[in-house]
């Protein structure tokens, strides 16, 4: 199967206080197109730095990410800024969305900032449209965003990151700050997404999250110290099978 993205000995360090702190380092793995990975592991031990730095919304410090094809390390910041906008989608534990617009103008402002989304603005909107139909919450499209429930918020943010058809969503603790109820929902959508297509790489706390994932990489202070690998999540039959085979493997990495 065909790599959507290739991560090559990936560094990323910050200087704090004239101290050097190597969040990541030498991190090389592959993520082929149709996947859906699951990164985990300790607090503080660089899984959302991971996410942020191989989409290129934070800079490394050395190594290189190929997302695509395309080497986001030699790209100048208004092409990585098209190729966040056009081709990746984000999902952030955080739902950040402007609170001067409804939620169907929140989902539907990238696609009228992107150059390279042809569609006719009635095209847009009926998409929009149809992508909040799909994760049912299209009774709140006029909406306040203040108005509506984190679950409802966090599947906004899905069509939200749709929006452009991108090919791979990247996303952050996407479950983190919802009820079990609305996580699963999230998950339910996500997977969905995945079955039809789209490539996902999500970072969690939750293993009933992560067995829903084809891999899961485990990452310890900035180091990939291993990998699961799940298979295609199919049915709710397999998920307790699934989630006790990963926390036997997570307790022995020392999770």
């Amino acid at each position: 199967m065909e790599n959507i993205l290739e991560v090559k000995d990936l560094c990323k360090t910050y200087i704090i206080n004239k101290r050097q702190n190597n969040v990541l380092k030498n991190v090389s793995f592959t993520v082929s197109n149709g996947e859906m990975v699951a990164v985990m592991g300790p607090s503080g031990s660089g899984k959302s730095t991971l996410l942020y730095t191989v989409s290129g919304m934070d800079k490394m410090t050395a190594g290189d990410s190929v997302f695509c094809g395309k080497s986001i390390s030699v790209l100048s910041e208004k092409e990585l800024s098209e190729l966040r906008l056009d081709d990746m989608g984000f999902i952030f534990q955080q739902m950040y969305m402007l609170k001067n617009l409804t939620v169907l103008d929140n989902i539907l402002l990238p696609s009228f900032q992107s150059k390279t989304n042809k569609k006719s603005r009635n095209e847009k909107l009926k998409y929009g449209q149809d992508l909040m139909r799909k994760l049912g919450i299209i009774d709140i499209a006029d909406n306040d965003i203040n108005e509506v429930s984190g679950g409802q918020l966090q599947r906004a943010c899905i069509c939200r990151s749709m929006i452009n058809s991108p090919k791979m969503i990247f996303a952050d603790e996407p479950t983190g700050a919802l009820n079990r109820t609305a996580s699963e929902e999230v998950m339910t959508e996500l997977k969905k997404l995945n079955d039809e297509g789209t490539t996902i790489m999500l970072v969690t706390h939750d293993v009933k999250v992560a067995a829903k994932c084809t891999r899961v990489m485990y990452i310890v202070d900035g180091n990939i110290k291993g990998e699961y690998n799940l298979g295609k999540y199919d049915n709710e039959v397999s998920l307790k099978n699934r989630e006790r085979t990963l926390s036997n493997w997570l307790m022995e990495m020392g999770w």
